[in-house]
């Protein structure tokens, strides 16, 4: 196996700097479903030739392993740097249910929402003024379902633009909504859930018909947003 040149790994550290749209994944169950689901990497970096289980079509390379630390995200990498290029897909009216986060910057609840809408059927996820998709820590709590779904990094007055001329129904999560276990909803619908501490913000909010919640017991007033977003998406697809 060929040993990756200083120049090569030079101008690799450039790009993670610099290129938003060049992932740098380091988990091997990912690496495994992206590549499944038909994205070809660019290359790929091991610390040990053992290490390369793919096909040797795609281009590799040998590096030490404090250079697969300085390109990977994660503490405790597995000895593998995989460079994807990851495209947005282009804005279109959706096709299924789709989830609008508004300002959400928790990567982690980000990452567990687009996995959950992911597991409903949901056609597409909105990130407004929200965590980049290309967020290391999302990756890794989506579990590679950014790579199976649309996602939308957005602002919220380019959705606003976007939005106006679907004409589909929009609701809300918010603690003063409507009992969600006693709502009927339409064939298609999008779910909004706001910023965690300041919920939807007041431009979005008026883009929505109905307002929804999760009742609760013991003077609890909100749940975690990932937590609730989970919630209400099977719950839309049972009703459904």
């Amino acid at each position: 196996m060929q040993k990756a040149s200083n120049n090569l790994i030079k101008e690799l550290k450039k790009q993670k700097r610099e290129n938003c749209s060049l992932l740098f994944l380091d988990n091997v169950k990912i690496i495994n479903d992206v590549i499944k689901q038909g994205f070809l990497p660019k290359l790929i970096l091991v610390d040990s030739e053992s290490k390369f289980v793919w096909d040797d079509s795609i281009e590799h390379y040998l590096v030490d392993h404090h250079v697969i630390e300085q390109l990977a995200d994660s503490k405790t990498p597995q000895g593998v740097v995989c460079l994807i290029e990851y495209i947005q897909d282009i804005v279109s009216k959706p096709k299924g249910n789709f989830l609008v986060l508004d300002t959400l910057q928790d990567p982690g609840n980000v990452g567990t929402l687009i996995r959950t809408a992911t597991a409903c059927g949901f056609s597409d996820v909105f990130l407004l003024d929200s965590v980049k998709v290309n967020n290391s820590k999302l990756i890794r709590s989506s579990v590679g379902t950014i790579f199976k779904i649309k996602v939308h990094s957005l602002s919220k007055q380019e959705f606003i633009s976007y939005f106006s001329d679907w004409h589909l129904p929009l609701l809300k999560a918010d603690m003063n909504g409507e009992n969600i276990f006693t709502t009927k909803f339409p064939k298609q619908i999008g779910i909004v859930l706001g910023n965690e501490g300041n919920g939807v913000s007041q431009e979005i909010s008026a883009l929505c018909n109905q307002t929804i919640s999760i009742p609760m017991q013991n003077d609890v007033e909100s749940l975690n947003v990932a937590v609730s977003g989970s919630i209400i998406m099977y719950q839309i697809i049972q009703k459904q």
